[in-house]
């Protein structure tokens, strides 16, 4: 095979792991978080802010990072994790709603870009843009319609800015694109140094995080673990795509999303890609892809493959596919043609998806319990938006943060198996058959097969929502 497979991830590999390991636990503790990933992070550490003497553990299953937030594609992108048209239509305050809840996730990215330079969190961070390619003359047509959605739910023109074909291969040189959509406030990251270098901050002030302990159950102000009840005055559930393996119920269902990153690229081949403003890469095709060029010089490129397991199985760690890992560097070498691409590593992970692909902060007041889960994929900055609006719930604020149409959002449960499986996995098979009808044909108007998938899915041409 000649590349690393599975091992969680190459961030998590690479990187010089802090030693957590299982902690000792004391009986009570002011806030326990269940889950080592952002959204439990961030709720320790402004947990933290708003009353340094509190005490606080963070439970983990396995590691830090060990979920999507080690091993994700890095993006620090103001894309909302819904559909904003279901919120909107949900939501007291409708499309006044959602435009609130878009200028806090681009207030999030300045947020989380200022935690790391005021705590010296080195995690690799580049504000360089997402730029999202239009692959076919169908593709540009949706980007030119996404872009219209944009506008009417928060963004500025200056915020998403349209680039025809030249446009476009002057930043990031695919021979592919017929156009392309600017995102200038997305930024680049190592997932893995973004989180563990948060993690550190906080066992540095005191935060106790235990890794290898599971929570088994999770009641009013008590969670059990292996070694035990610890009592809480407040507990935040942040397990995205494991939320029902606690919570129960099909809520959410863990949805695959594989990645590759090729060896470090020589210069003559930088030279013939571009890609010099370093920004967040992904395509407008029902299949999409999404990439970003490290730090030192590699693409890590991901997309779906194989997208679900029957049964809500999760990945483990990691190990992904021999038809998904060539089939990610062929789409490489159909944006980039004359360069070769040797795969370093390999691995997959899962995002939470809701039945209707909208994310949702609850919070139960009697029991002390709040839970956030359902990013789809757009999790890198909601993650922090979401730790402070789950805070603000637990601690019985009324703030703009508790107001956003994500607050008790509702929505209907997962089918039983096996539809589900059948859902998915048809879904994506119908987006495939549009993508090569749109490249065969190179039609202007989107194929049949994916309006049907995205009836499927509960997804709406226009609404702005990047597909899981």
């Amino acid at each position: 095979m000649g590349y690393r497979n599975g091992d969680v991830s190459h961030w998590m590999h690479a990187g010089a792991a802090p030693a957590f390991g299982p902690a000792a636990l004391e009986d009570a503790y002011d806030l326990v978080v269940v889950g080592g990933g952002l959204t439990g992070l961030w709720a320790a550490y402004y947990a933290l802010q708003r009353d340094p003497g509190a005490r606080i553990v963070v439970l983990e299953a396995v590691e830090v990072g060990y979920g999507a937030s080690g091993r994700n594609g890095g993006w620090l992108s103001p894309l909302l994790p819904g559909n904003r048209a279901v919120y909107a239509r949900q939501s007291e305050s409708g499309a006044d709603g959602v435009v609130a809840f878009q200028h806090e996730m681009f207030a999030a990215i300045d947020e989380v870009l200022d935690v790391l330079e005021r705590e010296d969190i080195h995690a690799d961070q580049v504000r360089g843009g997402q730029l999202t390619l239009a692959p076919t003359p169908a593709a540009m047509a949706r980007v030119k319609a996404t872009r219209e959605a944009h506008l009417r739910f928060g963004y500025e023109p200056s915020q998403v800015v349209l680039l025809d074909a030249e446009q476009t291969r002057a930043r990031v040189n695919s021979v592919t694109a017929h156009g392309g959509l600017l995102y200038p406030e997305t930024a680049r990251v190592d997932p893995a140094k973004l989180t563990r270098g948060l993690a550190e901050v906080l066992r540095r002030r005191g935060v106790v995080i235990s890794e290898h302990t599971p929570a088994r159950e999770v009641t009013a102000h008590r969670v059990r673990t292996d070694r035990g009840w610890i009592d809480a005055g407040r507990i935040a559930v942040c397990l995205e795509a494991y939320t029902s393996r606690l919570l129960g119920g099909r809520k959410v269902i863990p949805v695959n999303s594989s990645m590759i990153v090729t060896d470090p690229l020589p210069a003559w081949a930088w030279e013939q890609i571009g890609w010099e403003g370093r920004e967040c890469l992904n395509d407008s095709a029902h299949t999409f892809v999404y990439a970003q060029r490290t730090a030192d010089d590699r693409i890590a490129i991901g997309g779906r493959g194989t997208p679900y397991k029957y049964g809500s199985g999760t990945p483990g760690l990691g190990a992904s596919d021999l038809r998904t890992t060539t089939n990610l560097r062929r789409r490489l070498e159909t944006m980039f043609p004359g360069v070769y691409f040797p795969v370093a590593h390999a691995w997959r992970g899962v995002i939470g998806v809701t039945r209707d692909w909208c994310a949702t902060v609850t919070h139960d007041e009697q029991a002390g319990v709040g839970a956030v889960y359902g990013f789809a994929g757009h999790g890198v900055t909601a993650t922090n938006l979401a730790a402070r609006t789950l805070l603000d719930r637990l601690d019985g604020h009324d703030s703009p943060l508790t107001r956003l149409p994500w607050n008790e959002h509702r929505t209907r449960q997962w089918e039983p198996e096996p539809l589900r499986w059948l859902g998915v996995h048809g879904m994506y098979t119908l987006f495939g058959l549009a993508d090569r009808w749109e490249e065969r044909t190179q039609a202007e108007k989107t194929a049949l097969p994916a309006r049907i998938g995205s009836r499927i899915a509960g997804l709406h041409e226009g609404s702005g929502r990047r597909r899981g």
